[in-house]
């Protein structure tokens, strides 16, 4: 079971398409799992369409974002849900399983893969990582801004524990050390604006060589 999911905002932003490809993505992979946030795309899509559909007629107060939001908040007992899709993007893009992929062994239990060349176009950098089980990621900060979504396993950190399915946002205001916990390795996506920081007594020596 999820329990940490996209903010409103940026469930608004997928149902209106104003999202990049990556985060769009992140978010789809989400949705896929998530009957709770499912509902809340479908309220938002009904409601760009009756929108769209009387248009001429819509008086787009001030107050309107924040009365949306507030619907989306007093209903948590959708009518109807819409059923999960039962197709894989992300198996697609990749063409391949998350552990047959040819990962490359980054500092310490981190692997990563970047498949930014799959987004051309794109201003973000993406990335897959993987925390080998029960290993420690170095601690770090961020110089923008992180999305995440959990693929495999879990991990733990300060703010908490995120397992299979479940979507952090990360800014240069959280510095952690991710340590990825259960028996399985815990593999992730990321969509980063900017390289991380490492923030270490030793690892921040690399920073230089970050990209």
């Amino acid at each position: 079971m999820t329990r940490h999911h996209p903010d409103n905002i940026s469930l608004m932003e997928y149902s209106a398409g104003n999202l990049t490809e990556p985060h769009a993505l992140c978010i789809r992979l989400h949705l896929d799992q998530c009957p709770h946030c499912r509902s809340r795309v479908d309220t938002l899509d009904s409601l760009g369409a009756v929108m769209m559909e009387h248009q001429p007629r819509v008086d787009v107060s001030e107050n309107m974002f924040d009365s949306i939001l507030a619907r989306l908040d007093d209903d948590p007992e959708p009518r109807m849900v819409r059923p999960a899709l039962h197709t894989d993007p992300l198996r697609r893009l990749l063409g391949s399983d998350l552990n047959d992929l040819p990962w490359k062994r980054q500092l310490g239990d981190v692997s990563a893969l970047d498949i930014s060349e799959k987004f051309p176009d794109q201003p973000e950098q993406v990335v897959l990582q993987k925390l080998a089980a029960g290993g420690k990621a170095p601690s770090h900060t961020h110089r923008g801004e992180e999305t995440t979504i959990v693929l495999q396993g879990a991990f733990a950190d300060q703010n908490g524990v995120f397992n299979q399915w479940d979507f952090v946002v990360l800014t240069d205001q959280d510095d952690h050390k991710p340590v990825a916990v259960g028996c399985e390795d815990c593999i992730t996506l990321s969509v980063l604006s900017a390289p991380v920081k490492l923030t270490g007594t030793f690892t921040r020596l690399l920073n230089p060589f970050i990209r």
